[in-house]
This record gives C-alpha cells, structure tokens and sequence, in this order.
C-alpha cells in the first residue's frame, strides 16, 4: 500500500512501499535528440500508470529525448504515480510539428503524481515559433487538467512556443524550485497560467520570460505565490478577467516575499471592459522592486483605451498591497485605474518606490477607488 503526505513540500513514502522505477531507455527510447522518442515515452508512461502498485517513469540523465505532441492519460491504477526528469526533453520545429498547437506535453486526470527533477530539463523549441507566428496560436509546453494533489518539484523549462505551464481544473497543487526562462522579447511566454483551479502553491522559484510570470485567470480561488524573482516578464497578474462580457471571478489570492526585477508590471489585476464577476481577498506583501514599471497597477480599462462610462466591469475588492521597497523605471509608480462602478475596500501600507532615475520623480495615478492609504510614497490620492 503507497502512503503519500506532505511535509513541508517533502514527498513521503511508507518505508514499506516499494517504488518500480521504468526507464524509457528500456522501452525504445533512443535519447539521440533527432529520432521521435514520444512513442517510448508512452508505452513507459502506460506501465507506470496502468500497474497497481508504486512506480516512476524515469527519463535518465546524459540524454536528449525528441518528444512531440504527447498525452499521459490518467486515471491511473496507482494511487501514486511519479516522472522523474534527469535528462533533457524538447520540442520538434514549427515546421515540424503536426497535430493542433495547443499543447505539447498534457498531462490529464492523474491524481497524486510527482514530478521530480535531477538536472532535468524541457526546452519548447520557442524560438522556431515566435517570429513567424506571433499571432497565432502556440502551444504550452506542460498542462496539467484535472490533476489533484500534484507536486512538481526543482524542474527546469525554456523557451516555451507559449505559455510555460499551464494549471486547469486542478486542485491542490504545489511547485517548488521552479526555474523557468524564456527572451524577454518572446510573446505570451507566461511561466505558469492557471485557470479553473484551486489550492495551488508556487514557491521558491525563478521565472524570466516575455510575459507574466504568474497569470491567475478566471476560477481560480485559494493561490499562494511565495519566494517568487521574476524578471524580466510582466510581473504577476490576476487576470485578464471578463473578456468578452464574460462572467468570472478570483478570490484568495496571496503574494509575499516576492522580487521584481526589470520588469514591465508588479501586482497587477487586469479586467476588460463590460465584463462582470469579481476579483477579491487579494494580498500583495513584502515585495522588493528593482527597476520596475508599473509597481502597483489595477487596470480596468484591460485592452481598451476608450474609456467608456457605461460598461460594467468586474468588481475589485479586499485588495491589500503592504511591505514594497524598491524603484521605478516609469514616472507612473502606482496606477490605480478603477472603471466609475469602482474599486472598494483597497489598503496600502508601508509603501516606499521611487524613481530609478534620481533626476525624476515617481508618482501615482488614482481614479474611482475607495479605501485606506497609510505611509505611502508615492502619495495616492483618490482612496
């Protein structure tokens, strides 16, 4: 029988459980970077998840495994399955590709599985993608659907086509030790974009990448971001919510001891015009800035500089922003851009962010919010 717990992020297993480890040398794999191995890759995957007792899929080390578009189904017959990266997974060309682009590795319906690595790493092939098809659709390297209680721990990924990873209908999910890299000039490089999920954990982990380095989207609830250095991205957002005149919401929301260095956002929440739903309970908390743009920013005018008065928007609110220290590279430090339905119940404290140019001044931009503001710098006005 697998026992499984966690103990501060630590993987435990019962001293009497005995963990069958298949390699997918021994099913086909040749590990030579030019021949598909996707096919070893899945018929290993299919004898860890189909046996009855505890296994791993094993991806060894001094390899490079030629993958293309692969699914791990699930459920599995284990209780708990595990991969563990030692050697180096990547992608085909655009080219080269096949198949719809919206994912690359999916993972669907595996509950309880382990992901470790040991020098292991995904590279995306992005940058066969991104000055071709900026404006088409490009797959994410890693989604997890409908996995519960998944614990992803000290993987490395590079140069996704899109998103990095990608987090729906999941609950219960904790990464650690995460490091993730992508151009700052590479489009919609999200390092993780969760949606539909909840109870979800990203800490101690490092993500540069052309986009955000944490998008929390619609039904999302209960999502912790701890010990996050991002840069260069788009900081970390929640949202865009209410695309499209669309109902969605995001509650539970917590930040803290986050760095932000070079990159184009901070604490972000971004809504589009005429959407509805809310967005609420959310902490930003001690956070260090290093040449930031957009420190703090609430934009419900996402997509649309036409500010129109008539529309609804999501409703923002218990949004608290506490502990920020550091430098700005725009003049506009803090952009609180609420839509005339408003902004209610946003608190700053101990806010301290000025310009990383000594001969400027940062300041910030405040409309339609109510709240409380305490020892901030710059000063905000509206609330």
């Amino acid at each position: 029988m697998l026992i499984l717990g966690f103990v501060s992020g630590t993987l435990c297993l019962s001293s009497n459980a005995q963990m069958k480890y298949l390699n997918v040398m021994d099913y086909g794999a040749h590990g030579d970077g030019t021949t598909d191995d996707s096919h070893a890759i899945l018929n290993a995957w299919n004898g860890v998840c189909g046996g009855g007792g505890p296994a791993t899929l094993l991806i060894p080390s001094t390899k490079t495994f030629l993958v293309k578009r692969l699914k791990l189904n699930g459920p599995c017959k284990a209780p708990n399955v595990a991969i563990k990266f030692e050697g180096k997974i990547v992608a085909p060309s655009m080219k080269k590709w096949g198949g719809n682009p919206f994912n690359w590795i999916e993972i669907f319906s595996v509950n309880g599985l382990t992901i470790e690595a040991d020098g292991g790493i995904i590279d995306g092939n992005g940058d066969t993608w991104w000055q071709t098809c900026r404006t088409c659709r490009r797959p994410a390297s890693l989604r997890f659907h409908a996995c519960n209680g998944l614990t992803v721990k000290s993987l490395r990924m590079s140069n996704s086509p899109g998103a990095h990873i990608s987090v729906n209908s999941c609950n219960g999910a904790f990464f650690s030790q995460m490091n993730i890299a992508a151009p700052r000039d590479s489009p919609n490089t999200d390092g993780f974009d969760i949606s539909n999920s909840k109870n979800i954990a990203i800490e101690d982990s490092t993500i540069a990448t052309g986009d955000d380095c944490i998008a929390i989207n619609g039904g999302c609830s209960f999502i912790n971001a701890t010990r996050i250095f991002c840069g260069p991205g788009h900081g970390i957002s929640v949202g865009s919510l209410g695309k499209n005149n669309s109902y969605e919401t995001v509650e539970e929301v917590h930040v803290r001891n986050c760095s932000f260095n070079g990159t184009t956002n901070g604490a972000r929440i971004k809504t589009w015009p005429g959407g509805s739903g809310y967005a609420r309970k959310i902490t930003f908390e001690e956070i260090i800035l290093q040449d930031v743009k957009n420190s703090i920013i609430i934009d419900q005018y996402y997509g649309n500089k036409n500010q129109s008065e008539g529309e609804s928007a999501v409703k923002v609110s218990e949004v608290s922003y506490r502990g920020f220290n550091g430098t700005s590279a725009s003049d506009k430090a803090i952009n609180v851009n609420c839509s005339p339905s408003g902004c209610s119940d946003i608190s700053m404290d101990q806010i301290y962010i000025v310009s990383s140019q000594p001969s400027r001044k940062a300041y910030a931009f405040c409309q339609n919010a109510k709240g409380t503001i305490e020892n901030t710098v710059p000063k905000v006005s509206c609330v």
